[in-house]
């Protein structure tokens, strides 16, 4: 019975408290991740606490019930566990369970568009990994290239199991019309930027950049596409909205306020 609440408790302290303000004053943990995702990792090991009690008496000498409860608790747990462990073994190889979305073509078009501004984003991130001046910047780029590749891996497989083909390239128009994706002209600007000016100049294309994959993400989530979907564009969402807050110095008890604003809704259009 205390075991929920007390994950409610320790992963609220974790994230607007612990990591965020100590011991660096730096919470890239809060506007990188949703509190949602750490409260279902604190929920995770909550749920095992039970088993304790197995542990205060000696072995052989526990009452009938509470050998029976841990036993029926272990079982199901350990069930849970295999349940979901083969689901991540057959996603991992590409067989995720089919598509539960209500609009096939929107889901398509998100899972392309997104894919295609990704790989725009991580091609820019690449470049300022390896020029920007700032350490923080490019560490942040470095982190920004880490990401987002492992969401195109994630879109890819779920395009290949659900639609079993491989994701077809937007159009030129489609570029053209996707919010904060950057034309050629303004792709080679960041790259042909004088050296002292490029990490201003990187800040202000990439956090436009970002603020189209909100738009987009913020669309996606309200929509009625597959739950994992929506939920993977919660993610996206609050993750660049962090990013661009990082870019532009947030830090110490604003950013925790920050990604909190994120967690709830669009804050940067």
């Amino acid at each position: 019975m205390l075991a929920l609440p007390w994950a409610l408790f320790s992963s609220s302290m974790e994230w607007f408290v612990l990591v965020p303000l100590f011991p660096f004053w730096q919470p890239i943990f809060s506007l990188q991740q949703a509190y949602w995702i750490g409260l279902l990792v604190h929920s995770s090991s909550a749920v095992m606490y039970p088993l304790f009690a197995r542990l205060r008496w000696r072995r052989g000498q526990a009452p009938a019930q509470i050998v029976r409860f841990t036993t029926a608790w272990g079982s199901g747990a350990m069930s849970v566990m295999v349940l979901l462990g083969t689901i991540a073994l057959f996603g991992g190889g590409g067989y995720e369970l089919p598509w539960l979305g209500h609009d096939r073509d929107a889901d398509q078009a998100y899972i392309r568009h997104m894919t295609t501004h990704h790989e725009q984003g991580i091609e820019l991130a690449q470049f300022a990994a390896d020029h920007a001046r700032d350490p923080h910047l490019r560490t942040l780029a470095m982190l920004m290239v880490a990401s987002q590749t492992g969401e195109i891996r994630i879109f890819e497989n779920w395009w290949l199991s659900w639609f079993d083909t491989e994701i077809p390239d937007c159009t030129a128009d489609e570029r053209a019309a996707m919010p904060g994706f950057l034309t050629p002209t303004e792709m080679r600007l960041v790259k042909l930027v004088p050296p002292d000016q490029f990490d201003a100049m990187f800040v202000e294309m990439m956090s436009r950049h970002h603020r189209g994959a909100v738009t987009m993400a913020n669309q996606m989530w309200h929509s009625r596409g597959d739950p994992r979907l929506r939920v993977m564009a919660h993610a996206i969402r609050h993750e660049q909205q962090g990013e661009i807050a990082l870019m532009q110095g947030s830090e110490g008890m604003a950013a925790v306020l920050t990604a909190t604003r994120n967690m709830l809704r669009d804050t940067v259009n």
